[in-house]
C-alpha cells in the first residue's frame, strides 16, 4: 500500500471526503474556512465554493446540488447554487458536524456540544424534521453502515470508541447502541469513518496520523500511517471505489508538518460501498 498526495492543498481543516459518482469527482470541505471543494482526479483540478460559515460535510443531492452540514443547521443547494435552510439548530451553542446518507437517501447528522447544551446524533428528514437517536454527545463524528445496512456505526470522539446500532433500513431507525471497537494503543482519537464491501470499518485517527480498519467482528486488522498527524476522515472513491481518500488538518501546527492539511489517497486498498445521494 502506497500513500500518495492527491492534492497538496495544505487545508486548515479538511474533512468529509465523499465520492460523487454522477461526475467522477471527490467532494471535501475545509471546515473552519467554510470552503466546499470538488476535486477532479482525472485532471487534478480542485474548485472551491465559499459558503460563509463553517461547513462539516457536503454531500450530493439526488436532483443535483448538495446537502450541507453547517455550523448552524442543515442547508440544501440547488444546481444553480441557491441555498436554503432545511433546519436550523434550536439549541444554543451546538455546532453541526459530520454527516452521512443511508441506503435510502436519508441524512444522518451529529453535533458538537455547546457550553450549556449537549450534542446529539439524529436523522434529519427532507422536511427538516429531526429524529434523535443519541443524546449527551460531546463531539459527534463518523457515521457509516454495514454492507447489508443492518448496522450503523458511529463515533463520539471523546469516548475513544466506535459504537454500533441495529439499523432498520425500511424505517430509518437506529436502536440498541453498544460498543463495536475501542481505540487503544495510540494517542489518536477516532474521527471520520467509512466502510468497505467486506464489512470492514475504516476510521481516521486524529492526532494519530493513521487510518485503521476494523474487521466486522471488531478486531483491528490493518493500520495505514500518514505523514500528517491530524488525519480527519476517510472515504472510498475512484471509478471502482477502490481508492481510499484521506483528509488531514494543519490547525495549530504551523510549519511543523509540511504535509499537514493535504488530501491523500491510497490506491487499491479495498473497495468501498456505493454512495447514495440525499433524497430530499
Amino acid at each position: 500500500m502506497s500513500v500518495e498526495v492527491a492534492l497538496a492543498v495544505r487545508a486548515h481543516f479538511a474533512e468529509c471526503p465523499t465520492w460523487d459518482a454522477a461526475d467522477g469527482t471527490l467532494l471535501w470541505v475545509d471546515m473552519n474556512n467554510g470552503g466546499i471543494h470538488r476535486y477532479h482526479p482525472a485532471d487534478g483540478a480542485d474548485t472551491v465554493t465559499e459558503i460563509g460559515q463553517p461547513v462539516a460535510a457536503a454531500l450530493p443531492r439526488a436532483d443535483g446540488g448538495l446537502v450541507l452540514s453547517l455550523r448552524d443547521g442543515v442547508a440544501v443547494t440547488g444546481q444553480d447554487g441557491t441555498r436554503r435552510w432545511l433546519t436550523e439548530w434550536p439549541e444554543q451553542g451546538v455546532r453541526g458536524n459530520d454527516a452521512s446518507i443511508d441506503g435510502r437517501g436519508r441524512l444522518w447528522v451529529g453535533t458538537i456540544a455547546g457550553e450549556t447544551a449537549p450534542g446529539w446524533l439524529a436523522r434529519v428528514d427532507a422536511d427538516g424534521t429531526r429524529h434523535t437517536a443519541a443524546t449527551g454527545v460531546r463531539l459527534s463524528n463518523g457515521i457509516t453502515w454495514s454492507p447489508d445496512a443492518t448496522r450503523m456505526y458511529y463515533v463520539d470522539t471523546p469516548t475513544r470508541r466506535i459504537d454500533v446500532f441495529d439499523y432498520d433500513l425500511d424505517t430509518g431507525k437506529a436502536a440498541n447502541r453498544r460498543m463495536f471497537a475501542e481505540i487503544t494503543g495510540t494517542d489518536g482519537v477516532p474521527d471520520g469513518m467509512c466502510a468497505d464491501t467486506d464489512g470492514g470499518v475504516w476510521v481516521a485517527l486524529f492526532r494519530g496520523g493513521a487510518v485503521r480498519r476494523y474487521a466486522p467482528d471488531g478486531r483491528l486488522d490493518r493500520e495505514i500511517t500518514f505523514p500528517a498527524s491530524l488525519t480527519t476522515a476517510c472515504g472510498f472513491g475512484g471509478p471502482d471505489l477502490t481508492d481510499l481518500y484521506v483528509t488531514s488538518a494543519r490547525r495549530d501546527l504551523g510549519d511543523a508538518e509540511p504535509e499537514a492539511g493535504n488530501l491523500f489517497v491510497v490506491p487499491g486498498v479495498g473497495q468501498g460501498l456505493p454512495g447514495v445521494a440525499f433524497a430530499g
